[in-house]
This record gives structure tokens, C-alpha cells and sequence, in this order.
């Protein structure tokens, strides 16, 4: 049917109309959608999972974190309410929970190593001594300079008999080995007496790398510390650990070394340890090679 014509007529018509399109309109939003777009839905980051920490036979927490030198068991307790405490990457807020000393834990994102059995020393390594626990041929080494502590520990790299400096200790062998493997990037520090004067152009020659037989080889930085008469004193800090490195870089832009200390490992320095002596590493001298090591 028709509708009746005039202007009654129209009326009627685009009532009907526009009653059709709001039906249509009211139908579509029923359904979660209009014409003009579909509608987008937020993205849900996927859910952690929760991993369960508790050890029923295990120390309380906080225990654990004052006896490692985090602060007093109250402050540790505060810091578990406020959420910033992890156990294996788990989030730990009630006090109750109980952790072996073996498993991970950081505090606001720091590694804190809670295991009594592991040993981090820091050693100033003399001249003429040998990187080793025990040598065979009856030289001097960093063995005799430990005692009983070298049948548990292990070092981290070596230094030539004729390079003294800093040598880091320890049992713990996974930051041992990412300490020395060179994809981990911890820079090391050395202080290296050459011949002079220096040309303007060696530090960048040394960054941008030089021929070595196995390869080519670059600092990661370089700065003239002293400066004397026929001899300079200059710094050079590079994550490599080939054998001789230092001395063959050197010695290849044409200033052999005359002497050579490693004065740091990583956020580690030798400081005024003297030479044939050790000293154990502080809680946040740990964690700090935990996170330079990436752990």
C-alpha cells in the first residue's frame, strides 16, 4: 500500500522511515555494534603466573633478608608488605612465607644473595704470582695467599704473573661465568704505564679497534691519566678477556706496556686493598655484580 499523497502524506512516510532506521540503530547497539564501526576491544596483558615460593621447611623471609643485611627483620617486613620484594620472580607480600636460602630473591629489583655458603672476595694480586689455587711447578700462587679458603673458591679470570690488580674470588660460579664471558659486557679497568708522549689520535685508533693475530680487537674507552717525560700513564677499560689483551692492543698502536694494574671489575675497585690481600665483598658490592652480570 501506498501512502496517502500531500503533505500528510509525506509526513507519514518519513516518520516510518526514520521509526525504521532508530529500530535498526537500537537493534545494532543490542548487539554491541553500530554501522559506522565495530567496536574494539582492550587488549588484556596476558597473566602473570603465580608461581608458589613457600617452603614449609624453609626460614621465614624477612629472616632471611636481615640476616643478608637488608635492614632490621621490621624493616624487611615492611618492605614484603610493600610489595617489593620478589622470590623467583614472584612477588611476595605476606609475611608468613618461608624460602630456601638457594632460591632468587631481589629487593626493589636488586639480586640479594641470602645462600651463607657463598664467598665474593676482592684479592690485589702481587707481582710475579700465578692465577692459580696450586701450581705445579712450585711458583707462587694466589693459593698461598688464601690458606684453607682455596680449596672452596675459585677466580674469576686471570692476571699475567707480571699484571697485579684485582682479581675477584668466589664459589658462586653462574656470576663467575658471566662475569668473564665477554657477551655480558662487564668492563674491566686497567692502569697501564707506556712509553710517550701520546699522539692525540691513539684513543680513538684503540676504540675503533686494531689487527691482532687472532682478530681484531677495541677499548671500549681510553683517556691519558699522567703524563711525564718519555713515559705516560694511561687508562683503558674493555669488556674482552682474550690472554695479553691489554698488552697486545698496546703494543700493536705502538706503546708497548711497562707496567699494568686492573684497578676495576665491573662496579668493583681495588680501592686501598694492598697487595697480597684480600677483603670480602659487601652486600651491595654483590648485588651490584649481580646486576652488572645481568642476574
Amino acid at each position: 500500500m501506498t501512502p496517502p499523497k500531500g503533505r500528510g502524506g509525506r509526513r507519514a512516510g518519513d516518520r516510518q522511515q526514520r521509526r525504521r532506521g532508530s529500530g535498526e540503530q537500537q537493534r545494532d547497539r543490542r548487539v554491541g555494534t553500530t554501522r559506522r564501526s565495530q567496536p574494539t576491544r582492550p587488549k588484556q596483558e596476558p597473566a602473570r603466573p603465580v608461581v608458589d615460593v613457600h617452603d614449609p621447611e624453609g626460614v621465614r623471609l624477612q629472616k632471611l633478608l636481615a640476616a643478608a643485611g637488608v635492614g632490621s627483620r621490621r624493616v624487611c617486613e615492611d618492605l614484603i608488605a610493600q610489595g617489593r620484594v620478589e622470590v623467583d620472580g614472584q612477588v611476595v607480600t605476606e609475611l608468613g612465607v618461608r624460602i630456601r636460602s638457594t632460591q632468587v630473591v631481589h629487593v626493589d629489583g636488586e639480586r640479594v644473595q641470602l645462600d651463607e655458603s657463598r664467598v665474593y672476595l676482592a684479592f690485589n694480586k702481587p707481582l710475579n704470582v700465578v692465577t692459580s689455587m696450586s701450581d705445579d711447578l712450585g711458583r707462587v700462587d694466589i693459593g698461598d695467599y688464601l690458606g684453607q679458603r682455596k680449596d672452596r673458591l675459585f677466580h674469576v679470570g686471570r692476571l699475567d704473573a707480571d699484571t697485579e690488580g684485582l682479581l675477584l674470588l668466589t664459589n658462586d660460579g653462574d656470576l663467575a661465568h658471566r662475569l668473564q664471558h665477554p657477551r655480558y659486557g662487564v668492563l674491566k679497568t686497567y692502569l697501564a704505564e707506556v712509553p710517550g708522549p701520546i699522539p692525540r689520535d691513539l684513543g680513538r685508533r684503540l676504540r675503533e679497534g686494531v689487527e691482532l693475530e687472532d682478530g681484531p680487537a677495541a677499548v671500549d674507552s681510553f683517556k691519558v691519566v699522567d703524563s711525564r717525560p718519555g713515559k705516560a700513564l694511561v687508562e683503558v677499560v674493555l669488556h674482552e678477556g682474550r690472554t695479553h689483551i691489554v698488552r697486545r692492543m698496546l703494543e700493536a698502536a705502538g706503546h708497548p706496556v711497562i707496567s699494568l694494574v686492573r684497578t676495576e671489575v665491573g662496579p668493583i675497585r681495588l680501592a686501598d686493598t694492598k697487595p697480597g690481600k684480600w677483603r670480602a665483598l659487601s652486600g651491595a658490592e654483590v648485588a651490584a655484580l649481580y646486576k652488572a652480570a645481568g642476574l
